[in-house]
């Protein structure tokens, strides 16, 4: 089993990163892969490069044999089995290993749907509730993608709100059956998935999961949906009418689908994130190499400031979403590491380690999706004409971005779990937040905030992380003394303090990630990415300052209001960087190098 050897084994908790702070030796960085971590990275990129990209066009145009042998092949290299045990088929690698592989996979969304819908919401649930019988008659099957999952949650009437499914199911007589009657709908995979696991309501009461075969009697799928992107990948309604599932293929308690719904989205909002980034730096390689032939008035375009600063952000945003993934993914790795994979509670276990982090797999998620819909619009904007034609890949990666915000949880519902997930940790004391807000209000009162003195590189940068920090946590106390428990109502004030959430854990990731280059390779090494973090704490820190001021403005009027926000600016105060320049030397390198790349 792969480990992450290179960092720290202090187990981390979930959330704390707005409280503590992080050592460079406590946090997983991309510069911390393994030698297996690279060799199935390079395994993945060569499957994407080789044998995904020759069949775009017949995935696009719905040639599913081709879906279903690339998956095949895939299971043959190990890439579909990573976080099955070994007793069913797997490998049982490292989540890092998981988010290695989503990222490579990434490079056409079509099949990185398939796959990611086939190996994590369709594989995961057997892993994480299935009884021993269940893993061993699937599991070893999905590993080798002999059949192909699905995940069966979401209905025309409910889709974020998932409790809320009318999919109803009741026992037979015999006790031998359940029968199912509803309809599911975006069903990722279902036009050819073998085995489905479905959510529907006991009594019309009890939430539950089923595994679903497609052979059983009344089962059926319907057309497949015309999507405006990933259409090499298959949607469709699935409908079940008397759907005949035997007891034993209840998958988890009855009652307790909730459970399985909710943890397996988190194990998929951080591969999410991972193809994000993946999808961005493809995106961002045919903007350079497009900038680089292209000429206007005279010169190529990849000499003009503006499009020099448009390729400057995808980098940055590369860069950022790297350190973010990687930094969740390695605390979990971590906390996995405790697990005792051979006592009888393990899956248990294994599912308490990854909830532990639900906040920064949302935070994964949110910030992931909406970096590569920047990148994939302004790589459009740098085709120009060229980039709304569907030739070029920029089209078809602009349509394809788009899903991400949705999937998973849409993006508001995911800003809402961050900031109600933190609130509901800090009121049962899991998370000392209160007192860490209360601590803050006492010192912003009393008088002017004293600098701390800080060692070793970086320390400009780790400042405004704890300014952020700061910002973040006065607003969060300015809302929760107005609102206290009726704040989850408030949804505009719970966005605005998870976009300061979300923010916060980017900027000290970029900034961790650069400091650790700094101290491990020396500041010469780490000349590209102390810039691409300046850059990226610049447009945070004004992210995070219009986020606070919306709140305070929301919770206070007079000369409340005035006082409260002579200490946000008080807080926020800083000197800007020179990003014009900085933006200058990101693009100059990877315009030359002709791809993104630190080194």
């Amino acid at each position: 089993m792969a480990t992450t050897t290179a960092v720290s084994s202090t187990k981390i908790s979930g959330g704390s990163f707005l409280l503590e702070e992080r050592r460079t030796d406590e946090v997983f960085t991309p510069e911390d892969f393994t030698e297996q971590h690279q060799l199935i990275g390079q395994t993945a990129e060569e499957f994407a490069v080789h044998e995904i990209l020759p069949n775009v066009e017949k995935m696009e145009h719905k040639d599913f044999s081709i879906t279903r042998n690339l998956l095949k092949k895939a299971g043959e290299l190990g890439l579909s089995s990573a976080e099955i045990p070994e007793a069913y088929g797997g490998l049982e690698m490292d989540k890092v290993t998981a988010a290695v592989i989503a990222d490579h996979i990434a490079k056409y969304a079509g099949f990185a749907t398939t796959w990611g819908g086939h190996t994590g919401i369709g594989t995961l649930p057997i892993v994480y509730f299935g009884t021993e019988e269940q893993r061993k008659k699937y599991l070893p099957r999905l590993a080798a993608a002999e059949i192909v999952g699905a995940y069966a949650l979401s209905e025309a009437s409910s889709g974020s709100d998932a409790l809320n499914c009318r999919a109803r199911a009741v026992l037979s007589p015999d006790g031998k059956h359940y029968v199912l009657n509803g309809e599911k709908m975006w069903i990722t995979n279902a036009g050819f998935a073998d085995l489905y696991t479905v959510f529907a309501k006991v009594d019309g009461e009890k939430f539950t999961a089923f595994l679903v075969e497609r052979t059983f009697p009344g089962f059926s799928v319907g057309a497949e949906e015309h999507k405006m992107g990933i259409r090499g990948s298959s949607t469709c309604p699935i409908i079940l009418n008397d759907c005949k599932v035997p007891a034993e293929n209840v998958l988890g308690e009855i009652g307790k689908g909730h459970v399985i719904a909710f943890n397996i989205l988190n194990v998929g909002r951080f591969k999410l994130g991972a193809m994000c980034v993946g999808g961005a730096r493809v995106s961002l390689e045919n903007a350079i190499s497009y900038a680089k032939q292209r000429k206007a008035f005279g010169k190529v375009i990849a000499d003009f400031g503006l499009v020099r600063e448009k390729l400057a952000n995808m980098a940055v945003g590369v860069y950022t979403g790297e350190a973010l993934v990687y930094r969740t993914v390695g605390m979990m790795d971590v906390a996995l590491a405790e697990v005792d994979k051979a006592g009888a509670d393990a899956a248990k276990e294994t599912r308490k380690a990854i909830e532990e982090y639900a906040v920064e797999c949302s935070i994964i998620k949110v910030w992931g999706s909406e970096m590569v819909d920047y990148v994939v619009d302004e790589t459009v904007q740098i085709y120009g004409g060229y980039g709304f034609v569907e030739e070029y890949p920029a089209e078809r990666a602009y349509r394809d971005a788009r899903i991400n915000r949705i999937f998973e949880g849409t993006n508001e519902i995911n800003r809402l779990i961050i900031t109600g997930f933190l609130l509901k940790r800090a009121m049962s004391g899991q998370l000392p937040l209160m007192p860490a807000i209360k601590k803050l209000m006492d010192e912003v009162l009393s008088g002017p905030l004293l600098s701390e003195d800080l060692e070793g590189p970086l320390v400009e940068e780790r400042k405004l992380v704890t300014s952020a920090k700061k910002l973040g946590l006065f607003a969060a106390g300015a809302a929760t003394q107005k609102y206290m428990q009726a704040i989850q109502d408030q949804q505009e004030i719970m966005g605005a303090i998870a976009d300061m959430v979300i923010e916060t854990y980017a900027m000290e990731s970029a900034v961790l990630r650069a400091q650790k280059i700094a101290e491990d390779s020396g500041e010469a090494a780490a000349e590209l990415p102390i810039a691409m973090t300046r850059v990226y704490l610049s447009q945070a820190m004004e992210k995070i300052e219009a986020a606070a001021k919306k709140v305070i403005a929301a919770v206070a009027d007079g000369d409340m209001l005035r006082t409260q926000l002579a200490i946000l600016r008080r807080l926020a105060k800083h000197e800007p960087f020179n990003t014009i320049e900085l933006r200058q030397r990101i693009a100059q390198k990877v315009i030359e190098r002709g791809k993104y790349a630190l080194v």
